[in-house]
């Protein structure tokens, strides 16, 4: 990198967003940090992070599709409720034509345990699954996600306004992410053209 001029780019200090102080109901472990899948809308995960702006916080709730590691939902907002998290997640039900039966992990945040979340996952005959207390290893395909959009789209740039933020999420996540982003794990692909050449 020094012969090449190069300049690694790193995260900045990591900031807690999950509240898992609280007495509502907690889902089972159904993951157990087995991040595979054989086809599209077996697992999905999901998470929040914060984003800084010039107007204050924007929080980002993702839905990813643990086949192809495309984001199927995301919503954003400037207050970390509840409906951010169901925005994102009927968004991705939406998207994928309301599969049953998938299971839909998450950390214990607050949001995640709240009735309109849980009655959310009833309704459309999904499987609740979260993480252990304090392990973000049982979730780390989103907190992998959340780190490349940082450091490849946000940590670099001049500091945004709400709706410039919104843009360059939108622009990273649909542009970027899913339709030109390779994995190696996925053989190279992006999300979109693993799925259009493995799925039927």
């Amino acid at each position: 990198m020094k012969r090449q001029d190069l300049t690694p780019k790193a995260a900045r200090k990591f900031k807690c967003t999950t509240d898992s102080k609280h007495k509502m109901p907690v889902a089972p472990n159904l993951l157990a940090q087995n991040f595979n899948a054989t086809a599209p809308n077996q697992k999905w995960a999901g998470d929040i992070t914060y984003l800084a702006t010039s107007e204050g916080w924007l929080y980002l709730a993702v839905i990813i599709d643990l086949y192809s590691r495309q984001l199927i939902g995301w919503s954003m907002d400037t207050r970390m409720t509840a409906t951010l998290v169901c925005d994102a997640l009927s968004i991705a039900l939406f998207r994928r034509g309301f599969p049953e039966e998938v299971i839909v992990h998450s950390d214990r945040g607050s949001q995640y345990c709240s009735k309109d979340y849980r009655d959310l996952i009833t309704a459309y005959n999904l499987k609740q699954s979260m993480s252990r207390k304090g392990n973000c290893w049982d979730n780390a395909c989103v907190e992998s996600f959340f780190h490349s959009m940082k450091v490849e789209a946000i940590q670099y740039e001049p500091i945004m306004t709400r709706d410039e933020m919104r843009q360059a999420v939108f622009e990273y996540i649909e542009v970027d992410y899913n339709r030109t982003k390779r994995h190696s794990a996925l053989g190279y692909l992006s999300p979109i053209n693993f799925e259009q050449q493995n799925v039927a």
